[in-house]
């Protein structure tokens, strides 16, 4: 440390000082600090310490020196955090960014590898943050693999090899995963080509395994009254009425017989990925930015993550350069969710050269919240409740933020206007906001309001999404979005634009989406019965809820026939696209036409290349009238 620091501490303090001169040095010219690699067996108490005095010493870079540092909880800082789309969890994190102004943080190559529930990168209330040249892993992962080895169809078993990588043990019938800190059930399951390195072909005729079924024994649950609307999927709920179905046996060390499994029975030389149960196992993301404006990562390595790579909260202008998510180890997972999610994020989002593979989720999902009018209190003041568990604690709107009124079976667009006053918040459900103007006499309880303030455009360039689970891209936003010149191999649809308003509520109507110079390879191919490419809301009805849609030049090398699915749309242009028939995989649906058309309008192809097997191409309701595939 610099001599400045050291005169004013006492005499205790200054042993502390020497000890850590040689691996911490500082130069208060440049207000950097660079980190030696001789923290590197345990970096959290001599990072943390640093970060913890940015403001006060005005730094403005962090800089390590190359190498691999280790990451332990014991000495992290400890914050519970309500995180969207993940578990509420206490966690630690040595990096605790929080109202910092223009502070670079440079690996310089180095190697971050956390151990336990620990969050890498906590942002939150900063402006122009930059981290960069860094990767980032686990020394042990929050999944577990599992090698099929044999089945028994008459009896309906199957067993698993599991190498020395995975501790575990068998407790009352039931295999659990022992971690460093951490452990997990078989929970959710997903089945690896090891071959492919990427999901299997058809994995829904095997998983998720079936883990429960309905009590045997079940009382009186019925007189249990709620006063207010529950969330039965919550992590308090979802058990009620379910046991546990599958048995596990050990047959010999390292290999395990499954009982009760109701689908087909994974086919031999696959690997089962399981990561725990849904509600409990999204616990340590890699990077949480929230409430920040300026947010740069350029040239990240995200290995694994008990969660996401990145989820950004209320935040604004966040740009992603060379961000990838690759696993690390011969692992076949990478992040156990998403690679990338922003919430409520405005300004722009950038995603740009990066790799997006083997995440047990989406890309990116790109959405608002919808929140639930659950009181009209007085002239200018609702109380709303988040619908959805896991975003707890989102908070809708900043004051001045203008909020859209919607009503879903009138419209997906608000029917009126009002701007934010201020925001309550009284827990993680509920919230009290307080308007500027007087809430109209249209309002009704079950309504939603929507942050029509907190959408962003996009930009999706030059990225290679491949080998994950589920879908590529979700974009819900009325700004301008552009995905271009990217690659696509996704076991489910590899752009999804819908509006999910009864489970996630994850709000947005669509426009302004320019689709073009992409390769979509051999997507869909888990086994359902989707568009590459597909416009869709939870909503049954014929509203309008996505307008000004260009998809273009693109080449679609799919193994299966339905490329493109477009419902309540407004205004869609197909055009200079090339559709061939890969051969890679057998036809799940062979009856399927090109595209499937219903309650839209104004939707036009031209000038496209059709070389595939489909006897059919357009089919719908009479939003297909006078249309025709060219």
């Amino acid at each position: 440390m610099n001599k400045k620091r050291n005169y004013l501490v006492g005499f205790g303090m200054l042993i502390l000082s020497f000890t850590i001169l040689s691996c911490i040095t500082s130069d208060s010219e440049a207000n950097v600090i660079t980190f030696k690699t001789s923290i590197s067996d345990d970096a959290t108490q001599a990072v943390l310490a640093e970060v913890l005095k940015v403001n006060d010493h005005k730094v403005s870079e962090l800089i390590f020196e190359k190498g691999t540092y280790h990451f332990y909880p014991e000495k992290g800082l400890e914050e519970f955090c309500h995180i969207s789309n993940h578990c509420d969890v206490m966690i630690r994190t040595a990096f605790p960014i929080k109202n910092i102004n223009k502070l670079t943080i440079d690996g310089q190559g180095s190697t971050f590898i956390f151990h336990g529930i620990m969050i890498p990168f906590l942002v939150d209330k900063s402006k122009d943050i930059t981290i960069k040249n860094v990767s980032i892993d686990w020394h042990e992962p929050f999944h577990s693999e599992g090698l099929i080895v044999a089945h028994d169809k008459k009896k309906g078993t199957f067993d698993m090899q599991i190498s020395e990588e995975y501790p575990y043990e068998i407790r009352n019938k039931q295999l659990h995963f022992i971690k460093e800190y951490y452990e997990h059930t078989i929970g959710q399951s997903i089945l690896y080509d090891p071959q492919r390195v990427a999901i299997a072909y058809d994995t829904e005729a095997y998983t998720n395994l079936t883990n429960s079924r309905k009590a045997e024994v079940s009382r009186y649950i019925e007189n249990i009254n709620y006063k207010y609307t529950y969330d039965y999927r919550a992590p308090e709920y979802k058990s009620i009425g379910r046991e546990n179905k599958l048995i596990v046996e050990e047959i010999k060390p390292g290999l395990v017989r499954i009982h009760n499994h109701s689908k087909k029975l994974p086919p031999i030389g696959t690997i089962l990925t399981m990561k725990g149960e849904q509600g409990f196992n999204r616990v340590a993301p890699a990077f949480r930015v929230t409430s920040t404006y300026g947010f740069n990562a350029q040239n990240v390595n995200v290995h694994h993550a008990g969660g996401m790579g990145i989820i950004a909260e209320n935040s604004a202008d966040l740009i992603l350069d060379g961000f990838n998510i690759t696993p690390s180890k011969g692992r076949m997972v990478s992040t156990t969710a998403d690679a990338t999610h922003f919430v409520g994020c405005r300004g722009k989002v950038v995603l740009k050269n990066c790799t997006f593979h083997n995440q047990l989720d989406d890309a990116s999902n790109i959405h608002g919240t919808y929140q639930i009018v659950e009181d009209i209190i007085d002239a200018n003041r609702i109380g709303v409740r988040m619908g959805h568990h896991q975003q707890q604690g989102f908070v809708v709107a900043n004051p001045n933020d203008t909020i859209g009124l919607v009503r879903l079976d009138d419209s997906f667009f608000p029917y009126d206007q009002l701007t934010v006053k201020d925001i309550q918040y009284l827990n993680g459900r509920y919230q009290i906001i307080t308007f500027n103007e007087e809430i109209p006499s249209s309002l009704q309880v079950g309504d939603f309001v929507e942050n029509i303030s907190a959408y962003p455009e996009v930009l999706v360039h030059n990225c290679d999404i491949a080998n994950n689970r589920a879908r590529g891209l979700l974009i819900s936003t009325p700004k301008l979005t552009v995905i271009e010149h990217n690659t696509f191999h996704t076991e489910m649809e590899a752009i999804l634009v819908p509006v999910e308003s009864s489970h996630w509520y994850e709000s947005g109507n669509a426009a302004n989406i320019y689709i073009r110079n992409n390769t979509f390879q051999d997507c869909q191919h888990s086994g359902f019965d989707r568009g590459v490419i597909r416009f869709d809301t939870d909503d049954e009805n014929k509203n309008i809820a996505f307008k000004n849609i260009e998809i273009s030049d693109n080449t679609f090398n799919q193994f299966d026939n339905l490329i493109l699915q477009i419902t309540n749309v407004d205004g869609l242009k197909f055009t200079g696209n090339t559709i061939t028939n890969s051969g890679k995989f057998a036809q799940k649906y062979p009856s399927n036409p090109v595209i499937k058309l219903n309650a839209s309008h104004n939707v036009e192809f031209t000038n496209n290349n059709y070389k595939g097997k489909a006897k059919v191409m357009l089919q719908g309701d009479r939003s297909i009238n006078n249309t025709e595939f060219k």
